[in-house]
């Protein structure tokens, strides 16, 4: 048997690798022929030729955000989640020695279906299991990058360039900082729009692509609404579901022959942007923008107890799945909250990041009577990428004892959370671990590698108390 599989996360970081790893050890161990394609934060590497994929038994998509599916016309197709190809490899290849992966088609066998337009009964979705969340994080994958560069730029201006006034550092206008802040300033302004536009990306292909980031402008964009704040990234990702739904609405209507050339570059685009920007301006955009003036009051003024409330959430949910949906809900919250200028939850988020790889890779060197060899070594792994802030590094020994390590994670990252919100650590880019420090993305350093540390502490001292010797 010859299988081909494409892994790709929303970060394109770890998960993207470890699936890739996993598949392909797993392959191996199983005497079958694998190629992974992974599609990570550097793009395509491993590329699957043409004649690679016609050539394969069935093609696994180990994917949490949308990729081209067109070449796998006509191939077994089998899609999942990227975690299950980290988790439960042997699972997938089964079904194809099973022979229970069904056929990938767009088109059935006498219609040609419209691209873009539900799939027919009984076909699978190639959007995949959930497509709302696959559509959210594609539009994620591609904002990301806009707000680091955005944040970093800031930061390094501030640190750099600043100089200390009666209202904080403060960048002088005739210099080369300067120049450099008003670029991060200006990279923060695409994040929206590229949010909503690959979110409709993900719905409908192209087409909704210019409608998606025209509606995110405006929605970012109070003046057209009039209001002194925009409707933010919330009001970005409801513009990039609106227009990805109207653009496919549009072309499964039935134009006549004679227009349907100009339909996609005019008919479509035209139709789309127009009733998306009357629906923000004439409907939406207030009361969203009102909720975005809402949410920030409420954060701005949070003090004690409400912020120990917020802090132990957002830790929680940061170690519950390691880079699973719900820790990339509270990481979206964060990461446009640094657009709002609430880098303070960014700051919670980023000592809650790091800590269960770091935690379960001193628990690991701590107590080696209690892990596996094989988890022994994962444990230097999960200290490097601890390091980077990458939370994954804590899968490996959640997956084998989930009911001991994820609660012990969870209370490392909330005890770092905590801190770090009480004590006012501040990020100014959407990531994590030590590494952001040394690029001077954090306000108040000493106490976020204090959190750091006692949130590390707290999950290597609560696992290792929970864990038995192994046999």
């Amino acid at each position: 048997m010859k299988l081909v599989a494409v892994t790709s996360c929303p970060n394109g970081i770890a998960h993207t690798y470890m699936a890739a790893e996993k598949l392909a050890k797993t392959a191996e161990a199983a005497g079958i022929d694998i190629k992974v394609e992974t599609q990570g934060s550097i793009g395509v590497e491993n590329e699957l030729k043409a004649e690679e994929i016609a050539g394969a038994d069935g093609v696994i998509l180990a994917t949490d955000k949308s990729i081209e599916m067109d070449r796998f016309e006509g191939k077994p197709v089998l899609q999942c989640a990227v975690a299950d190809a980290i988790r439960k490899p042997e699972d997938l290849i089964q079904q194809f020695k099973n022979g229970k992966v069904p056929l990938y088609a767009t088109k059935p066998k006498e219609t040609e279906q419209q691209e873009g337009t539900p799939p027919a009964h009984g076909q699978q979705d190639p959007r995949g299991q959930n497509p709302v969340y696959r559509s959210l994080m594609n539009g994620v994958s591609y904002m990301i990058p806009f707000v680091v560069v955005g944040g970093l730029l800031i930061a390094l201006s501030l640190g750099l360039g600043g100089e200390p006034t009666a209202k904080g550092f403060v960048v002088p206008e005739n210099s080369l900082w300067y120049s450099m802040q008003k670029v991060g300033e200006a990279a923060f302004t695409f994040m929206v729009p590229i949010l909503a536009g690959f979110i409709a990306v993900s719905i409908v292909d192209r087409p909704g692509l210019a409608p998606g980031m025209i509606g995110g402008y405006i929605a970012a964009n109070g003046s057209f609404y009039g209001s002194e704040a925009g409707a933010g990234f919330i009001g970005g990702i409801l513009a990039g579901f609106i227009a990805g739904y109207i653009t496919r609405w549009i072309k499964s209507l039935p134009f006549p022959r004679m227009i349907q050339p100009i339909v996609p570059i005019l008919i479509i685009p035209l139709g789309t942007s127009a009733l998306v920007a009357i629906l923000f301006i004439f409907v939406l955009g207030a009361p969203i923008a009102s909720l975005m003036e809402a949410l920030n009051s409420f954060l701005q003024g949070m003090q004690g107890s409400s912020k120990v409330l917020l802090a132990l959430v957002l830790g929680a949910m940061i170690a519950f799945d390691m880079g699973g949906p719900v820790n990339k809900v509270a990481f979206l919250f964060g990461a446009a909250m640094i657009a709002e200028g609430q880098t303070f939850i960014m700051g919670a988020i980023a000592a809650a990041i790091c800590t269960p790889p770091l935690g379960m890779g001193l628990a690991s060197l701590l107590a080696r009577r209690k892990y596996h060899r094989e988890e022994q070594e994962a444990g230097k792994a999960a200290l490097a990428m601890g390091l980077i802030g990458i939370t994954e590094g804590a899968i490996p020994f959640a997956a084998g004892d989930p009911l001991r390590v994820i609660p012990s994670i969870m209370a490392g990252s909330m005890t770092a959370s905590v801190i770090a919100m009480l004590t006012g650590v501040t990020d100014n880019v959407p990531h994590g671990g030590p590494i952001v420090a040394v690029v001077q993305a954090v306000g108040n350093v000493p106490m976020f590698f204090t959190a750091i540390l006692a949130g590390t502490a707290v999950t290597s001292l609560v696992v290792n108390l929970l864990k038995k010797p192994v046999s």
